[in-house]
């Protein structure tokens, strides 16, 4: 185990230009000294994405000067934006909002949006309304998690593919959920239903590591029992959640995060009862996953004629 923890140690690049201090041993780091917004010239650019494959999370903290617009307008220089495929934006274009008194907790594990074949590569989040205690957002590193698999776990991981979908039972993995929050993902979250099928092990298109692509929208594991299927979940995703994989971050009104949706699970705490929370995301588009076979992952539902139809 100990080579195994030094090569994940989470070490900032000496060499890069921008002040990087690490907070987790091995996810996450805080990029100081940095203003986001459309006008970020190129080599600071390049050097958070550079940092974003290497740290997967990386924290900004007094960015309260960026707006909904001069937030789209930052992730339009960092990647290519999309809108959430059920859930309108709030005003622009690509906003998507997550409001505690609307139902927007999203207290459970998960990879953003893998019900699609390409679901996106980053996600550029903003604190907007910050409770005065709770709220804060846990993240894991689905490559590390990876490695800490035993030898014969990997190889079987190796193998599997998985169907995700924004249809899942969220009742059960959001047990306390009101009845108007079991509404609103009934009738919007789930309002068109959306299967993917994935490898369950993943080559990072930048790095080249293998990630652990599992999370919430898993409904099962394809060739295996529905029993066969949570039992090997449970197992695989146990290493992603432990403590040691993890990150955790406490709001402050005006911070920004950028995860690498590539290479984690998240999961917001709902910890703060009636307390007001509200945090604004712009997501990126991605490419289509590919498993250590090669093979690609493909879109079951809606299926392609139904997708254009959608589309336009």
């Amino acid at each position: 185990m100990t080579s195994l923890a030094n090569a994940y140690l989470n070490v900032p690049d000496p060499d890069s230009p921008i002040e990087i201090a690490a907070v987790g041993g091995r996810i996450g780091a805080e990029v100081r000294d940095v203003r986001l917004g459309a006008d970020l010239d190129d080599a600071t650019l390049a050097a958070v994405r550079a940092a974003l494959v290497r740290h997967k999370v990386l924290f900004f903290r007094g960015q309260g000067h960026l707006d909904d617009a001069g937030h789209e307008a930052f992730g339009k220089r960092f990647g290519t934006p999309v809108a959430h495929p059920t859930v309108p934006s709030r005003g622009g274009d690509f906003l998507f909002e997550l409001d505690s008194q609307l139902g927007g907790r999203a207290n459970n594990w998960h990879t953003d949006v893998t019900f699609v074949e390409a679901y996106p590569f980053a996600s550029i989040l903003r604190a907007v309304t910050i409770p005065p205690a709770g709220g804060d957002t846990v993240w894991a590193n689905t490559a590390a998690a990876y490695q800490n698999l035993p030898e014969d776990l990997r190889a079987l991981a190796d193998r599997l593919r998985a169907v995700h979908t924004n249809a899942y039972d969220y009742a059960a993995v959001r047990p306390e959920a009101s009845e108007r929050e079991l509404a609103i993902h009934r009738h919007v979250f789930a309002s068109t239903v959306y299967e993917a099928e994935h490898p369950v092990v993943r080559v990072h298109p930048e790095s080249g590591e293998r990630t652990l692509l599992l999370g919430a929208f898993v409904k099962r594991i394809i060739g295996l029992t529905t029993t066969e299927s949570q039992r090997i979940y449970d197992i695989l995703q146990s290493y992603v959640t432990r403590l040691e994989n993890t990150v955790r971050w406490r709001w402050t009104q005006g911070d920004v995060v950028i995860w690498d949706n590539r290479a984690t699970q998240h999961y917001a705490i709902d910890d703060y009862g009636d307390q007001h929370r509200v945090v604004r995301r712009v997501t990126l588009d991605g490419q289509v996953a590919v498993g250590v076979d090669g093979q690609p992952s493909r879109q079951l539902l809606p299926e392609p004629a139904a997708l254009q139809e959608i589309a336009a």
